[in-house]
């Protein structure tokens, strides 16, 4: 059938498209070890990158080392890599900044394995060979976050909860830290704490980063279930349906502090009466942290992919100290 081009997306089985998400989003023991294949490579990526970081050395020198990485098991970067010293700009692939003490680098990248199934992992560590304490305040309170996040994990939970119960961890954290206030509840139904974390928990991973989504994001992450949100931050929201066994996606909160959105929602007064924004203008060169694993669903709950990476606060200095 003779169709064009310009129509041919209209034109496609929105039941084929189902059919095929149904199938592809349960993963077969033989994908699951080839997407722990892919983890690990991208473990040797990540501390990599944590052991050869110093001041004085372009961002880009450390993204050639986790793609050369890669490239020599065969595979290649299952995304373009973020490795960045202004980690509070998402999706950030510019490599030109030059490391210097106090900063903190974020890097999200992951590898592909040769049949094509994807990595995807993200760790802050700082530039000198510790946290300073206000790094450690905020690294604490996404670590915390991740964590419990992961541990409420299993078959029946819409993901959608767990994103929100993110969102509630990361707005209580800022609280103690008197960067918000307020109700938390209220807060995070009102979308708050977005101004912070203004990105989705996760999203299904296979072969490829995000899973499936050009069959339609909304078909893969939310289904006939329930509508995407059009509130800032929940809207972004990748994931929110119910998890099934076999499922594998990745789990990702963070914190973030981008000057250009405080000063906007400063003006506009917005969320006034749960955000501090005396106490968020002194956080304006923080830039941003970000901890990201891959997940699977399990019959009774969830597992971890790959050899363990990483993340605590004593373990990352660990490995710049060393």
């Amino acid at each position: 059938m003779d169709i064009p081009i310009n129509i041919v997306k209209s034109r496609a089985s929105e039941a084929l498209i189902k059919a095929v998400i149904s199938l592809v989003s349960i993963k077969s023991p033989e994908e699951v070890a080839e997407m722990e294949k892919a983890v690990n490579i991208t473990r040797a990526m990540h501390l990599a990158a944590m052991r050869r970081a110093r001041p004085g050395i372009l961002e880009a020198e450390l993204a050639g080392i986790v793609e050369g990485i890669a490239l020599a098991a065969d595979g290649q970067l299952s995304y373009p890599a973020i490795l960045t010293v202004n980690g509070q700009t998402l999706h950030n692939h510019y490599h030109g900044n030059t490391l210097k003490e106090g900063q903190l680098v974020l890097g999200d990248f992951g590898a592909e394995t040769p049949t094509h199934y994807a990595g995807d992992i993200t760790r802050t560590f700082p530039v000198s060979k510790s946290f300073n304490t206000r790094q450690k305040e905020i690294y604490k309170i996404v670590l915390d976050t991740e964590v419990a996040c992961i541990e409420a994990l299993k078959p029946g939970i819409p993901y959608r909860d767990v994103h929100l119960y993110a969102a509630r961890m990361i707005t209580e954290g800022l609280k103690a830290l008197g960067i918000m206030k307020g109700d938390t509840e209220e807060a995070v139904q009102a979308g708050a704490h977005a101004l912070f974390f203004p990105h989705g928990l996760g999203h299904m991973i296979g072969m490829d980063v995000h899973d499936m989504e050009g069959l339609g994001e909304d078909h893969v992450g939310y289904g006939d279930e329930m509508e995407r949100s059009s509130q800032f931050g929940l809207k972004s929201l990748r994931l929110a349906r119910t998890l099934m066994p076999g499922f594998v996606l990745t789990v990702e909160p963070g914190i973030y502090f981008i000057p250009e959105l405080i000063g906007q929602w400063q003006e506009e007064r917005k969320h006034w009466e749960f955000i501090n924004y005396e106490k968020a203008q002194q956080y304006r060169d923080f830039s941003g942290v970000r901890i990201e694993d891959n997940v699977l669903i399990t019959e009774t709950g969830h597992q971890i992919l790959g050899q363990p990476i990483p993340k605590t606060i004593q373990e990352v200095e660990a490995v710049r100290q060393g």
